[in-house]
């Protein structure tokens, strides 16, 4: 009997852990899909797919979308994310640093995190300029084309960082490589600076500023962030750098005097 229950409780958990995945790939791919093109793409078997889908559909946690039995993320995903925000104290102090951020420096100000083994802005707040930066948030992109992602990984060892990002990933977006080493040499500069700035990989008019967010022990969980034009973050270094730090030393004592 217990190999049985044994047994029953693995397609459970594999169960889930399919529907996660199904999840996740809409996420990232940020279009509807038939479940068809869903298994396909996942390379999981159609049956368990259509199950799945129509669980999911039948809990709002998918719906149909855009016709032909196209499926996306529901809205009760909306809701859920509203009521762990609500009782996240962290996400409006967060808010509050990044509209202070924006005001003073008039530039985008980014809250940012790891997703997996890829880098994710996750909050954004334009600046004052009438020059708009288009920041996709939820987007997945490959750590090393972040100056994030030389905080973000700090706390791992050259050999864990190696074994963490994708080789794929050093490709950069022009088609060239980066070269692992001078990645993991201006990681370590970033964690001896305390911050990382450089012309971003991305986007040729842009200059990028990102100062870590720790937790209790000292490993970078998060990042602030500021995207601005070439010349005026390479002019206005010195007052963007501390303005980040002045914002990331408030946001963590700010969540550290809230009660648990």
């Amino acid at each position: 009997m217990d190999s049985i229950a044994d047994d029953a409780g693995g397609k459970r958990a594999r169960g889930l852990d399919r529907a996660f995945e199904i999840l996740d790939f809409l996420r990232q791919n940020r279009r509807a899909l038939k479940p068809n093109e869903i298994a396909a793409q996942i390379g999981a078997p159609r049956s368990s797919v259509y199950e799945l889908v129509n669980l999911l559909l039948r809990n709002g946690i998918l719906e149909f979308t855009g016709g032909d039995g196209r499926v996306f993320l529901g809205r009760k995903l909306y809701f859920l994310g509203a009521a762990y925000e609500n009782h996240f104290d962290f996400t409006r102090e967060c808010e509050n640093a990044l509209e202070w951020l924006a005001g003073e420096t008039r530039e985008t100000a980014q809250f940012c995190m790891l997703d997996g083994n890829k880098y994710m802005v996750v909050r954004v707040k334009e600046g004052a300029r009438p020059f708009r930066i288009a920041t996709d948030v939820g987007r997945l992109i490959p750590i090393p084309w972040t100056a994030s992602g030389r905080l973000l990984v700090s706390h791992l060892s050259n050999e864990e960082i190696l074994a963490f990002i994708p080789k794929s990933d050093f490709r950069l977006p022009n088609g060239e490589w980066l070269e692992p080493q001078t990645f993991l040499a201006e990681v370590r500069q970033a964690e001896k600076d305390g911050f990382f700035t450089f012309n971003s990989i991305v986007d040729s008019f842009t200059h990028c500023f990102a100062v870590p967010l720790k937790d209790e022990s000292k490993h970078p969980v998060a990042t602030l962030c500021l995207v601005t034009p070439r010349d005026d973050g390479l002019a206005n270094r010195d007052h963007y750098l501390s303005c980040l730090m002045k914002a990331a030393v408030s946001l963590r004592d700010a969540t550290r005097t809230q009660p648990s």
